[in-house]
């Protein structure tokens, strides 16, 4: 207990970055993932591609040379922000891709007559989308989202690499300290536990008020 008792400010700041990293990237990733999952199932052509394409990329690339790609890229282009908001970009973008294929396949559960029935009705593609897919949709996807998102905290570790505070970076300090590398990590562990049980019980609520009985 001595690591912790002694250290609780160290293990507090890393705390409370990590949460929020995982707060804000998972509200850039929801938008994001909104947006590109309207993209992929609209009728122009050119929007889907968009989405598929960024689907496509994000997916396929390891998030910690996105990390790279945004944390030293975008400045050479003269754009130069805090490497707590680089690091809420990479994270947001790269689970944005997921949650948009998770919320894609929510949408083809949703029956075709449903949109069919909507359009004869003359409302227009978002307002279908918006008004009669996605309520339905997202009542099928709350598991998966959660999920995605517990991922997305469990990935907001990789910041500590580039001067981001989060809670895995205290190990440093701490082994700096002379402090044994094992119960370090076993208080790091414990804190991503807390994290990642909360989204756990937050989407659990919102499964039993919202979600599909099976």
């Amino acid at each position: 207990m001595d690591v912790l008792t002694q250290n609780f400010a160290l293990y507090g700041k890393g705390f409370l970055g990590t949460v929020q990293l995982t707060v804000y990237a998972s509200l850039l990733a929801l938008v994001l993932g909104f947006v590109m999952a309207s993209f992929r199932v609209a009728p122009v052509g050119s929007l889907r591609l968009f989405g598929t394409v960024w689907v496509t990329v994000l997916r396929n690339t390891p998030l910690t040379l996105l990390f790279f790609a945004v944390l030293l890229g975008l400045p050479r282009f003269g754009l130069v922000l805090p490497f707590q908001v680089f690091a809420v970009l990479a994270l947001g973008c790269y689970t944005s891709a997921f949650i948009c294929e998770v919320l894609r396949s929510g949408i083809n559960t949703v029956p075709k007559g449903q949109g069919e029935a909507s359009r004869s009705l003359g409302m227009t593609f978002t307002q279908t989308l918006g008004g009669v897919v996605l309520p339905q949709a997202f009542r099928s996807v709350i598991p998966p989202i959660g999920s995605t998102l517990i991922a997305l905290a469990k990935n907001s570790a990789i910041a500590g690499a580039f001067s981001v505070n989060e809670l895995l970076g205290t190990y440093k300090t701490l082994g700096e300290l002379g402090y044994g590398v094992v119960w370090t990590f076993v208080w790091i562990a414990v804190g991503y536990l807390i994290i990642t049980l909360s989204i756990s019980a937050l989407f659990n609520v919102l499964e039993k008020r919202w979600g599909i009985v099976r």
